[in-house]
């Protein structure tokens, strides 16, 4: 079956797995939380493998990663000791990463490809919740270094094939990030920022809603929600590779004082 595509939050920092026995996260985080647990059991059949884009992987040009991740990249700073021996164990897909380059390549995207580096929290702490068995195979590819929206959007499309070939395609960012507000001042210019990206995320017409996020400077307090855009460009991934399907908000929510959405094509 044809799987969708995800545009998923992946939280902060280790913020799932504080507790070093293992307990509850602060409540804050928690309905993320639940949210990404349920993934797997939310698509049409389980998927074989995983292709996932992380707002914190940038190259020259897109990169594929045709490793199994290993060691874990601990991008995070301050945390409590144990979270930097989190383990997420999942075997690597060089198969979908070759093929992605391909596809990639096919596009006219010059494309590299690398085994060494581990994958980086903007994969292992998301999927480590939404696959805690670490039992499905996943790809990792970079953004790249331009953070051109419209390339994005073309590359995702690119990557659409893959969706009919038993590959679930994840945008992994944060629709919301601006690690200098917290709290009440974040409120009411994220929440007028997440009705605005939300509508045009969810435009019916598919041509106008590629338009409309592409162009997501021009929506309210869009410097604001995004100083630099490296956690929105995910976004741009999987709607492209969404194609003409139907786009939804998956997910609503506030932490840190900050409107928080996900979103589902297909």
């Amino acid at each position: 079956m044809k799987m969708p595509t995800l545009f998923v939050p992946h939280g902060g920092g280790p913020c799932f797995f504080m507790d070093p026995n293992g307990g509850p996260p602060d409540p804050m985080w928690r309905p993320m939380q639940d949210y990404l647990a349920g993934l797997i059991e939310s698509l049409p059949e389980r998927p074989r493998a995983i292709l996932l884009v992380s707002g914190h992987w940038e190259e020259p040009r897109v990169t594929v990663h045709t490793g199994d991740g290993q060691p874990l990249l601990y991008d995070y700073y301050g945390f409590p000791e144990h979270t930097y021996r989190l383990r997420w164990d999942a075997p690597g897909a060089p198969d979908v990463a070759l093929r992605a380059k391909a596809l990639l390549e096919t596009a006219g995207f010059p494309v590299a490809e690398e085994s060494a580096r581990g994958w980086d929290h903007g994969v292992f702490i998301p999927m480590k919740v939404a696959v805690p068995n670490a039992d499905i195979p996943l790809a990792q590819i970079s953004l790249r270094a331009d953070l051109d929206p419209e390339a994005h959007i073309a590359i995702g499309r690119a990557l659409a094939p893959l969706r009919d070939e038993g590959v679930l395609i994840i945008g992994s960012g944060m629709s919301f990030h601006n690690l200098r507000v917290r709290g009440t001042q974040a409120t009411t210019p994220s929440d007028e920022w997440d009705d605005a990206l939300t509508a045009a995320v969810t435009d019916p017409d598919p041509s106008t809603r590629a338009r409309r996020v592409a162009d997501w400077r021009s929506l309210p307090h869009a410097a604001f929600a995004h100083p630099r855009e490296e956690h929105l460009l995910p976004l741009m991934v999987a709607l492209g590779a969404g194609g003409e399907d139907k786009a939804q908000r998956d997910f609503a929510g506030h932490v840190l004082g900050w409107a928080v959405s996900g979103y589902r094509f297909g």
